[in-house]
């Protein structure tokens, strides 16, 4: 009896797919309704970012296991530490940060969560970005252990654009690294897709959550982001005997911009004039019976048949 359920305890955990992809996850704005929009800020503003624990795809959340180290790079490259609060988010442990937006240009927010049960520290990046034209910041590298420094600047971007960056491993490129790839859902579109994806992949349906691309020679990688909205790009350092490390760069996306519009030239303008001037020459015209339409196509065709005769003649 002891073999059979081990053994059919056996075929049930062999049955379990792999687990899938816990993020930290940083979102500005105090919801978790979060838009690429609420990753800029204005001078002055004070900006509170909730700091939590879960599946990112599948809006899974979890008690966050204990509270993150936090600092806040500032535009000009002063680092400083902010002092995480402990809050509830849909039940769950989460933690809170806030600072005053006084310069213009990029804040980075970057976030080290030591989660032994996972095996895993993770470090992860957010860019804050505020000021016309002030584009500077959003590259800096910060000191984390495992860090992605991006090659696109991480806002302003559309979806369907090819994010770039490197990943650094103690400051030197991280090689052959997996990178992982997801893209954040709200609750009610989660559950939509998990239980499609779930229908459809049966035998894998984490492969639709979490995508996977390699970093080259020297720590580099690529990832077209498809969709407007938020993605977790995260960068993992094995290690045997001890806590993988993970660096994630967090990247807000915003819908295509401007939306596919079809301008008028002078030659479609000039087409539709002509056709508005037919139809009003159509409209005008007076019905005719029946009758008189057949005899005006039978008349058409003989003089097309005596036309066709007389060119035969003449070359005869």
């Amino acid at each position: 009896m002891r073999r059979k359920i081990l053994f059919f305890a056996l075929i049930w955990l062999c049955s379990l797919g792999p687990a899938h992809a816990h993020f930290t996850m940083v979102f500005p704005g105090k919801h978790v309704e979060v838009s690429a929009s609420d990753y800029l800020a204005k001078l002055g503003e004070t900006k509170t970012l909730w700091i939590l624990w879960g599946h990112p795809y599948e809006h899974q959340l979890f008690d966050c296991p204990v509270a993150p180290e936090v600092s806040l790079r500032d535009p000009e490259g002063n680092v400083e530490k902010l002092e995480p609060k402990q809050i509830t988010v849909e039940g769950k442990i989460a933690y809170e940060v806030s600072f005053t937006v006084e310069k213009m240009g990029d804040y980075v927010v970057f976030v080290k969560l030591e989660v032994p049960e996972h095996d895993l520290v993770d470090y992860t990046k957010a860019v804050i970005h505020c000021g016309e034209e002030a584009w500077f910041g959003w590259d800096a590298e910060v000191g984390q252990e495992v860090e992605i420094i991006p090659y696109t600047r991480p806002y302003g971007i559309e979806e369907g654009f090819v994010f770039t960056g490197k990943a650094l491993y103690n400051g030197e490129p991280l090689v052959g690294a997996s990178v992982e790839v997801e893209k954040y859902h709200t609750k009610e579109v989660a559950e939509q897709l998990v239980e499609e994806a779930e229908k459809k992949f049966a035998w894998d349906p984490a492969m639709m959550y979490t995508r996977v691309t390699t970093t080259n020679e020297k720590g580099e990688f690529a990832y077209t982001l498809d969709e407007a909205g938020i993605w977790f790009i995260g960068a993992t350092k094995e290690v045997e005997d001890g806590l993988d490390k993970r660096g994630v760069l967090i990247v807000p996306v915003f819908e295509e911009f401007p939306k596919e519009t079809i301008a008028p030239t002078k030659e479609l303008e000039s087409l539709e004039d002509r056709v508005s001037s037919l139809e009003s020459k159509v409209g005008s015209i007076k019905p005719i019976s029946p009758s008189l339409a057949y005899s005006a196509i039978g008349i058409s065709i003989i003089a097309i048949l005596l036309a066709f005769a007389s060119l035969t003649r003449k070359k005869v």
